[in-house]
């Protein structure tokens, strides 16, 4: 129930000086996350990694009831059932959607390889990518999980289309998009892309285009690296059987081959066409001329160039980002808009039971009264929480409660900026972790319009307490500050059941 319920092990709760590590995962709400460190939330732009989610293993039972035990109902990959590794569509216990690769038994024997390629590419982070969030290695079982696209492939969009084609500004911002995942995933030691094309390019759920995952790990530790479709295969890889930076390259290019036709068609037959000066007739007609000849002679030329037969005479990914670059020319335009798909978005529902003060308090964001119900309920929600032997009385003990007693009357006087200062100075020792600590430190950043912390200490709040409603209200108000209003709504309801049931324990006893 909840940010902190998982099939992952909780650690300890997040010290403040490792928060210039905080990982913005509000935009996705990873409610897999309260073990891991934290850095600061960041813009959806090209020029900084993005960490929506954190790496974890997961259980192959909580895999399976995810994807309804991987039924074919939940398959996305276009290969379907008879594809070697099957990409599924799944959902987790805390709502959210995944997409799960299914490998043979066979393709990883070793599991001790399989968790350090997954590991491998589970480091690299970036907006441009449908990034992995975790692995199964349970037995035989050999999984990836990665952030699920809910807007289909590019191959959808280009080959298969039903109410409209991809506008030209959006084909640029696919390669443009592309390219930069490329360059930095080689920016970060992983150059190498297995079998890139227009089944691995994927729209999230702003209709941007991402870079699957799943392509930077090879199907099977000693497989083919690419489908047998020999005509779209880097020449060298058909010579000696290796993929190279210079063969992803290649593979961008057939890429933007699609983006110029609209249609899958071999690199040799185009590369003719170009050599013969026909780039009109190798654009999409279903473009309808409503296009840059000048814009569309770049990509044309960039794609001759990434098709060329000798690896050597290839651009590398920061000549592709420098050439596309100029041609991103409608970047206030959001891409769900010119794709023509709608974005859809879940409306909060509204609390299934009776609100107590608290409760109240929190759905209607009125921090001042949260302050003082907080400051009434003082520390009685802390008990049996820190059992100490007298050897831990030391002097640091002393200081550290006594920073909890300034941050105390701090709190209490409404000087938030100071108690925040001085519950982080109780919370860094470590020696005692305390829910309330948490609670009054995320409301004095809500306070201090911080809804990022708030909502991290929250969780942290949770992770000491895993039933206390208190935590959950407290993460309630922080989504609602983040717009996260059907996630806030959610844990309004989780903050309420928990109430109830602690009302009826109490009765019972």
């Amino acid at each position: 129930m909840g940010c902190c319920q998982s099939s992952l092990k909780a650690t300890q709760p997040v010290k403040e000086n490792d928060k210039e590590k905080e990982q913005p995962y509000l935009r996705n709400l990873n409610l897999n996350r309260s073990h891991s460190q934290t850095q600061t939330h960041t813009d959806r732009d090209s020029s900084s990694p993005a960490d929506p989610s954190s790496f974890s293993e997961f259980s192959f039972a909580d895999l399976k009831a995810a994807t309804n035990t991987f039924s074919s109902d939940n398959i996305v990959s276009e290969s379907g059932e008879k594809a070697p590794n099957v990409v599924y569509k799944g959902r987790l216990h805390n709502r959210r959607w995944i997409a799960v690769k299914k490998f043979s038994k066979a393709a990883w024997p070793d599991p001790k390889q399989f968790v350090e390629e997954a590991s491998g590419v589970g480091k690299l982070r970036h907006p441009r990518l449908a990034n992995l969030i975790g692995y199964s290695c349970d037995g035989d079982e050999r999984l990836l999980v990665a952030e699920y696209m809910p807007n289909d492939t590019l191959a959808k969009h280009l080959f298969h289309w039903e109410n409209q084609t991809i506008e030209w500004a959006m084909r640029s911002r696919v390669a443009l998009y592309i390219a930069q995942a490329l360059h930095y995933c080689t920016s970060q030691g992983r150059p190498l892309y297995h079998d890139l094309n227009a089944y691995r390019v994927l729209f999230d759920e702003e209709g941007d285009p991402r870079l699957s995952c799943f392509g930077l790990m090879k199907n099977s530790r000693d497989g083919k690296s690419y489908s047998t479709n020999l005509a779209y295969t880097p020449p060298e890889y058909l010579r000696n059987g290796r993929v190279t930076p210079e063969s992803v390259i290649y593979s961008f290019g057939t890429v933007l081959l699609d983006l110029l036709s609209g249609k899958h068609i071999p690199p040799s037959h185009a590369l003719d066409m170009i050599q013969g000066k026909n780039i009109m007739l190798l654009m999409d007609s279903h473009l309808e001329g409503k296009f840059s000849t000048e814009e569309a002679t770049v990509v044309v030329n960039l794609a001759s160039k990434c098709l060329q037969y000798e690896p050597r005479e290839r651009p590398d990914t920061k000549d592709l980002v420098t050439t596309l670059t100029p041609l991103h020319t409608k970047p206030d335009v959001r891409s769900h808009i010119m794709l023509g798909i709608p974005k859809h978005e879940e409306a909060p529902s509204p609390p299934q039971r009776p609100l107590s003060a608290m409760g109240e308090a929190c759905s209607r964001m009125d921090l001042t009264a949260i302050h003082q119900i907080l400051v009434a309920t003082h520390y009685r929600d802390d008990e049996g929480t820190n059992e100490l032997s007298f050897q831990e009385w030391t002097q640091q003990m002393r200081d550290m409660l006594e920073a909890r007693k300034r941050g105390d009357y701090a709190f209490r006087d409404k000087d938030f900026k100071t108690a925040i200062d001085n519950y982080s100075q109780f919370i860094d020792v470590g020696t005692m972790v305390s829910p309330t600590v948490f609670a009054r430190r995320s409301l004095c950043y809500l306070l201090c319009d911080q809804p990022d912390p708030a909502l991290r200490d929250a969780m942290q709040a949770q992770c000491v307490y895993p039933d206390w409603p208190t935590a959950f209200y407290m993460q309630s108000v922080a989504l609602a500050k983040l717009d996260m209003h059907k996630d806030a709504a959610d844990m309004l309801n989780e903050a309420t059941a928990l109430e109830e049931k602690k009302q009826r324990g109490a009765r019972g006893s």
